[in-house]
C-alpha cells in the first residue's frame, strides 16, 4: 500500500481520488482539513510549515507522497513540506516562479518575450501610485499573490486607480504576510528579494479573444500537455468566468504552438516532476498567443470535466507525481463527448432566501443524468460574506455536465436551472 498526505483533503474530493484505477493500493490521509485551511480570517501558513512537518514525521505510516489540489496557500507550501521529507517534487523557487505574479511575468518575458503583455511593479501604499505607472490606461491592477481574481481590478482611469488602491490598501495583508513567510524560505534573487506580497502588478489588458487553460506535466525535464480547457467569461467587462468547457474547440495547430510556449517556458523555470495549468488567450483576428498565467497545480474544478469525457479525474496526475513517478493517464475514455463547469453569479449584494435540500438536488441530478450540482451558499447569508471571490460577482453554485454535443450541453443546463429552487432577495447598500 502507498500513503499518500493531501493537504486540505476534503469529502468531495476523498471521493474522487477513490475512484482512481489503483485506488484499491492507495491510502489516503488528510493533512490539516479544508475548512482549516480555506474558510477562517486568514492562511494557516505558519501552522502549516511547523504543525505538518511535524505531523507528517511523526505519522504511523510510511509518507510516500504529500500532495494537494488547491491554490494559495497548499500550492505554496508542497515544496517545503516534501523539501522536509526528501519527496520528489518541484523546487519552491521553481514553484515561486509561477505563484509570484511579479518574478512569474519576469521569468516569462525571458523566456516567451512575444506572448507575455507589457507590465510593471506597484507598492500600494506609496502616496503617488499613479506615479510608478510605465503603462497606459486601462490596465488590470493586483496583488503579486491572491487567489481567484481577489483584489483584481480593471483600472481605466486615476479615479479607478484610486479606488482599488484603496481596496488594496485595508485587505492586500490577509495574502501579503503568509505569503511572506513562504518567501522567507525561498533562495530569492536580488531582483525579487525586496518585492514581497505586500506589492501588485500591473499589466496590460489581453482579454481579446478565445481564453483557454492547458492541463499537463514536467517529468523528467519532458512536458506533456494532456487536456485543454476553454474558459468562458461573462459579467462586468467580462471579468468572471461563467463556464469552463472540455475539449477546446480551438484550432489543433494554435493548441500545438501553445504546447509548444509551455514547453519553453517551464524548462527555463527549472520546473520538473509536478503538474501545472497555464491559461493563454488566442486573438483571432492577429493569430498572436499570450500568457495569463501559471498555476503549479492540477486545476480541481477541470477535474469533473476529466472524468465526464475520459472516464478518469486528473486526479492520477497528481498522484503519480507526487510518488516520483510518470503520469499513467488515458483520453477518451469517458460517457461524454464534451463536459462544462457551469458558476451561476451575482453581480450584486443580496440576501440568500432559499436553497435547494440534499433531496431536491438529487432529484435534479436524476432528472438530467450526467449532471453534479454543487450550492455554494447558505439561507439567510449575504453574497458579501462568500471568502475567496473576484471583484465583481459572487459565485453561488455550481453545475457539471457531461453532454453528447453542445446542443445537448446547453438543454442539460437549462433543465437544471429550471428545477433549483436557489432564491435571493436585494439587500441595502
Amino acid at each position: 500500500m502507498m500513503h499518500i498526505f493531501v493537504v486540505g483533503l476534503d469529502d468531495f474530493h476523498l471521493k474522487q481520488l477513490k475512484t482512481l484505477p489503483d485506488a484499491d493500493r492507495l491510502v489516503f490521509h488528510p493533512l490539516f482539513s479544508r475548512a482549516e485551511l480555506k474558510q477562517g480570517d486568514g492562511f494557516p501558513v505558519a501552522a502549516l510549515l511547523d504543525e505538518g512537518v511535524r505531523r507528517l514525521r511523526q505519522s504511523p505510516e510510511p509518507v510516500h507522497a504529500v500532495v494537494g489540489y488547491w491554490d494559495f496557500p497548499v500550492s505554496t507550501v508542497l515544496p517545503i513540506l516534501r523539501r522536509e521529507l526528501g519527496l520528489p517534487g518541484p523546487s519552491l523557487e521553481a514553484v515561486l516562479r509561477c505563484e509570484h505574479k511579479y518574478w512569474s511575468r519576469l521569468c516569462q518575458k525571458d523566456a516567451v518575450p512575444e506572448h507575455v503583455p507589457e507590465f510593471c511593479c506597484i507598492d500600494p501604499f506609496r502616496d503617488d501610485p499613479a506615479k510608478q505607472l510605465t503603462l497606459d490606461y486601462p490596465f488590470w491592477l493586483k496583488p503579486v499573490k491572491a487567489v481567484l481574481s481577489e483584489l483584481g481590478f480593471r483600472v481605466r482611469g486615476e479615479e479607478e486607480l484610486m479606488s482599488a488602491i484603496a481596496k488594496i490598501r485595508q485587505d492586500i495583508g490577509r495574502y501579503a504576510e503568509p505569503f511572506n513567510l513562504i518567501l522567507a524560505r525561498a533562495d530569492l534573487p536580488a531582483s525579487i528579494a525586496g518585492i514581497d506580497g505586500h506589492r501588485c502588478i500591473a499589466e496590460d489588458i489581453i482579454s481579446a479573444g478565445r481564453q483557454c487553460t492547458q492541463e499537463g506535466y514536467v517529468f523528467d525535464g519532458e512536458t506533456t500537455v494532456y487536456g485543454v480547457v476553454d474558459s468562458l467569461r461573462s459579467g462586468p467587462a467580462g471579468s468572471s468566468f461563467s463556464r469552463y468547457q472540455y475539449p477546446s474547440k480551438l484550432p489543433e495547430p494554435v493548441l500545438e504552438r501553445m504546447a509548444a510556449i509551455s514547453a519553453r517556458l517551464m524548462r527555463h523555470i527549472g520546473y520538473d516532476t509536478g503538474p501545472f495549468n497555464i491559461e493563454y488567450f488566442w486573438d483571432e483576428g492577429s493569430d498572436r498567443i499570450w500568457l495569463l498565467e501559471i498555476n503549479p497545480r492540477i486545476s480541481k474544478s477541470h477535474a469533473p470535466l476529466f472524468r465526464l469525457v475520459d472516464g478518469q479525474f486528473h486526479h492520477r496526475v497528481m498522484v503519480d507525481l507526487g510518488l516520483g513517478r510518470r503520469p499513467r493517464f488515458t483520453t477518451g475514455q469517458g460517457e461524454y463527448a464534451l463536459a462544462a463547469k457551469f458558476m451561476l453569479r451575482r453581480y450584486a449584494d443580496a440576501r440568500v432566501t432559499r436553497v435547494p435540500d440534499d433531496d431536491e438536488i438529487a432529484a435534479v441530478e436524476a432528472a438530467v443524468p450526467g449532471t453534479q450540482v454543487l450550492i455554494d451558499v447558505q439561507a439567510g447569508m449575504r453574497l458579501s460574506q462568500l471568502r475567496n471571490q473576484d471583484s465583481y460577482s459572487y459565485e453561488v453554485a455550481t453545475i457539471f455536465i457531461g453532454a453528447a454535443d453542445r446542443a445537448e450541453l446547453q438543454a442539460k443546463y437549462r433543465a437544471c436551472l429550471a428545477r433549483l429552487p436557489l432564491r435571493f432577495e436585494k439587500t441595502a447598500a
